[in-house]
């Protein structure tokens, strides 16, 4: 098994453990840290979706800073079986909702409207371009984005990057919607 540790709040330094899967790419500490400066350390009563939730490093961390409501989105049966595990490690956070699901379909499906969207996708399939139509439908009017890509992104959607970095070969970005 994997391990990675939660860097911040209620949760902080309690240690995620996940198995290899092929596609699995833990959001490193460093990269989380960063992301949460930019959002701001409390998400108090925020709705978050977890989109490939894989090792749940960004849902559970999320939850740690006060998350009203993180959804977890997974399909990998091995994958989603640590999920619930590490749920039960930290005690059942009733915030924590964890769905096996194909992505596509939860966001197409979805009547919830969530304040930050997590897209951590495997690489090199296409996923983000697939989500990218259906993301509106799934957020709230000032929601922001958070992606994980092989390659730097500029906009998805109504969407712009507002902050970006790159670590290893992993570009993150947060993306807000342009005001008018």
């Amino acid at each position: 098994m994997n391990s990675v540790r939660i860097v911040g709040g209620e949760f902080r330094r309690r240690v995620l453990r996940f198995p290899d899967s092929t596609g699995l790419r833990p959001t490193p500490d460093r990269v989380r840290e960063t992301l949460f400066n930019w959002l701001g350390q409390d998400l108090d009563g925020w709705h978050c979706l977890d989109l490939f939730a894989g090792s749940g490093a960004l849902g559970f961390e999320a939850a740690s800073r006060g998350a009203g409501r993180v959804v977890m989105v997974e399909q990998m049966p091995k994958v989603l079986a640590a999920l619930h595990e590490n749920h039960e490690l930290l005690h059942k956070p009733s915030a924590v909702e964890i769905i096996r699901a194909d992505a596509i379909q939860y966001l197409a499906s979805t009547k919830a409207k969530f304040d930050l969207i997590f897209l951590d996708p495997p690489y090199k399939k296409g996923w983000i371009a697939r989500l990218e139509p259906l993301l509106a439908g799934a957020a709230n009017e000032d929601a922001a984005i958070y992606v994980e890509a092989e390659n730097e992104i500029e906009s998805l959607g109504d969407w712009r990057t507002v902050r970006q970095g790159k670590a290893g070969e992993v570009h993150f970005h947060l993306l807000r919607r342009q005001t008018t």
